[in-house]
């Protein structure tokens, strides 16, 4: 089997970047610096805007309604119900494909 020369590098260079993505953070705010106030207003405001722009993304163009609804309400009950939010976002999934697969056929 030929060594790919192309693979690896493609491989080095993504292990490369992710690394670098995870140890920046540490270089750029370390030390015992405080952190800048707009990191600490995007920490506050950004889980709330992708969650809207991922709801908005779901439920975009010709949809059937009814399952996108029931499976919207049930993520939002239970989420106030529980305050697990992969626990909600899962139930939600599996009972959206539950009603698209089986009941809304």
């Amino acid at each position: 089997m030929p060594f790919d020369v192309h693979g690896a590098l493609l491989v080095a260079v993504v292990a490369g970047v992710t690394a670098l993505i995870r140890f920046l953070p540490f270089v750029v705010f370390g030390g015992g610096r405080p952190t800048p106030k707009f990191v600490v207003y995007l920490a506050g405001v950004l889980p709330c805007a992708i969650m809207a722009m991922l709801v908005v993304y779901c439920l975009r163009g010709p949809t059937h309604g009814l399952p996108e609804l029931l499976a919207g309400a049930a993520v939002v009950g239970l989420h106030l119900w529980k305050k697990n939010t992969l626990l909600s976002i899962a139930v939600g999934t599996a009972l959206y494909m539950v009603l698209v697969q089986a009941v809304f056929v």
